[in-house]
C-alpha cells in the first residue's frame, strides 16, 4: 500500500509482561498509544480505534443429496466479548463544509493515547484451534480526504483466570478397572489397574505425580502407560466438532505374566498448553490424564482422570492440604481406615482483599509474585507459537442419516500406539 506522506502507523500497549506481551483479564484497564509518523503536512479527517474480542468457530462438511449430487455444508458461529470504539482525531463535521474540522499533522512523530476497560464478566481466554479461535485486538484507522484509509491491527492476550486453589480442584482423582482377555473359548486371567493423582487442578510447567498399581494375570506381556490429552470441542448450528491432541506421555516397564508393577509418584510434566476453557458457549478446551495398560493384540485397559489446567499456581497452604488428602487416600489403599482432619474454620482461611486482588491482578503487573507466575506465563504464551499438532477428529453429534447405515460411532482409543 502506498502511504504517501504517512510513513508509519502503529499501536503500542502501555502495560507489558516479562515477555513483552500485552496480557489482561476481565475488568482490567487497557491503555496504549497510536503513533503516526508523517514526512510532511498531512490533513486528517479522523483517527479511530476499535477494540474487539471475538470467539469464532468455522468448519465445512461434505454432504450427499442423492445420486451424483454433493454439496458443502458450512458451520459457523460467533460470540462477541468486547466492542469498543473511540475517535482520537476528528469530530462530527458539517457535510456542506468538508474542510471544517480537518486536523493537520506536521512532519514528525505524533502520539495519541487511548484507554478502555475490559468488561467485568467472564471472558474467554485467548485461544487458537483448528476449527476456531478466541482473539482480542485493537485496530487503528487513519482517514484522509480523497485517499484510502491507513489501517493497523495489534492483538493482545486475555486470560480468564482459573485458580486451582479451590476445594474442587484440590480434590484427589482416582479410579480402578479390571478386564479379562478372551481368545476363542479360552479365557486368561484378569488385568487390573488402579490409579490416583493428588488433585484435579494443575498449571503449565508442573509435573503430575501418578500413583498406580497394575497386576497382570493374563498370558500376555503388557506395558503400563500414561498420557495427557487435550480435547477441543467446537459448536455451531446445533452440531459439534471435536479434536483430540496428545500433549505428553510416558511408559512403564513391560509386565510379564503373573507380575505386578507400582508407580509411586511417577512424574508426567505438563508442557506449554492453553488453560482450560469451560465457560465459552461455542469453544471448550478440556484435559484428561489417561492411565492405561497397553495390551498387544487386544483393547487397552484405561482409566481417564479429568484435569483442569489453570492460571493461578498452587499456594503453599494448598500444597499442604493436597498432601494431607493424598496421604489419607493412600491409607485407604493399604486397607487402613481414613481419619481426615476436621475442616478449618473460615477465620483460619480468611484472605485479605488486597491479597485477593494481587492474585487476580494479571501477570504483567504482579512483580512480587516470584518465579511461579513468571514461569507459568512463559509456558502459556509459548503455546501460542508452537507448530500445529496432529489432530484426530471425532464428530460427537453425527447426523442420524449418516450413522444409520454404519456401525455405531464410538469414542476412539485415546491411548497412543506402541
Amino acid at each position: 500500500m502506498v502511504l504517501g506522506k504517512v510513513r508509519a502507523l502503529a499501536v503500542y500497549f502501555d502495560s507489558l509482561n516479562e515477555n513483552n506481551l500485552p496480557v489482561f483479564s476481565g475488568g482490567d484497564l487497557v491503555s496504549g498509544r497510536v503513533v503516526v509518523e508523517v514526512t510532511g503536512d498531512v490533513r486528517v479527517k479522523s483517527l479511530d480505534i476499535t477494540a474487539r474480542g471475538v470467539a469464532k468457530v468455522r468448519w465445512t462438511e461434505s454432504r450427499n443429496a442423492g445420486a451424483n449430487t454433493a454439496y458443502t455444508q458450512n458451520y459457523t458461529e460467533e460470540v462477541e466479548y468486547l466492542h469498543h470504539y473511540d475517535t482520537l482525531i476528528g469530530e462530527e463535521r458539517d457535510e456542506d463544509c468538508p474542510e471544517e474540522g480537518m486536523t493537520v499533522l506536521h512532519a514528525g512523530l505524533h502520539e495519541f493515547a487511548f484507554s478502555f476497560n475490559l468488561p467485568q464478566m467472564a471472558l474467554a481466554t485467548s485461544f487458537e484451534g483448528k476449527h476456531g479461535s478466541v482473539r482480542y485486538w485493537v485496530k487503528a484507522e487513519l482517514h484522509r480526504p480523497w485517499l484510502l484509509p491507513v489501517k493497523v491491527k495489534k492483538e493482545f492476550i486475555v486470560f480468564e483466570h482459573i485458580d486451582i486453589n479451590t476445594p474442587l480442584l484440590l480434590a484427589p482423582q482416582a479410579g480402578t478397572k479390571e478386564k479379562t482377555l478372551c481368545c476363542w473359548f479360552c479365557a486368561s486371567g484378569p488385568i487390573s489397574l488402579s490409579a490416583k493423582i493428588e488433585r484435579k487442578g494443575y498449571t503449565p510447567g508442573e509435573s503430575i505425580q501418578i500413583f498406580a498399581e497394575v497386576e497382570n494375570c493374563s498370558s500376555r506381556v503388557v506395558v503400563p502407560k500414561a498420557a495427557l490429552y487435550q480435547t477441543q470441542t467446537f459448536f455451531a448450528k446445533g452440531k459439534g466438532k471435536q479434536i483430540q491432541q496428545l500433549v505428553s506421555n510416558l511408559r512403564g516397564d513391560p509386565l510379564p505374566q503373573g507380575k505386578s508393577q507400582s508407580w509411586e509418584g511417577k512424574l508426567l510434566k505438563i508442557p506449554p498448553v492453553s488453560p482450560s476453557i469451560l465457560d465459552c458457549p461455542i469453544i471448550r478446551v478440556e484435559y484428561a490424564l489417561v492411565v492405561y495398560v497397553d495390551v498387544p493384540g487386544g483393547l487397552n485397559l484405561s482409566l481417564s482422570l479429568p484435569l483442569v489446567i489453570g492460571t493461578i499456581p498452587l499456594h503453599a497452604c494448598a500444597t499442604r492440604t493436597s498432601s494431607i488428602s493424598s496421604n489419607c487416600s493412600s491409607l485407604s489403599w493399604l486397607g487402613l481406615p481414613e481419619r481426615p482432619e476436621a475442616p478449618p474454620s473460615y477465620s483460619e482461611l480468611a484472605i485479605s482483599e488486597s491479597h485477593r486482588r494481587d492474585c487476580l491482578q494479571g501477570f504483567d503487573r504482579s512483580e512480587g509474585e516470584g518465579e511461579d507466575q513468571a514461569s507459568l506465563l512463559t509456558y502459556i504464551t509459548e503455546f501460542r507459537y508452537l507448530p500445529p499438532p496432529l489432530y484426530s477428529e471425532v464428530d460427537p453429534y453425527p447426523d442420524p442419516v449418516e450413522v444409520s447405515g454404519a456401525a455405531d460411532v464410538r469414542r476412539p482409543d485415546m491411548c497412543p500406539s506402541r
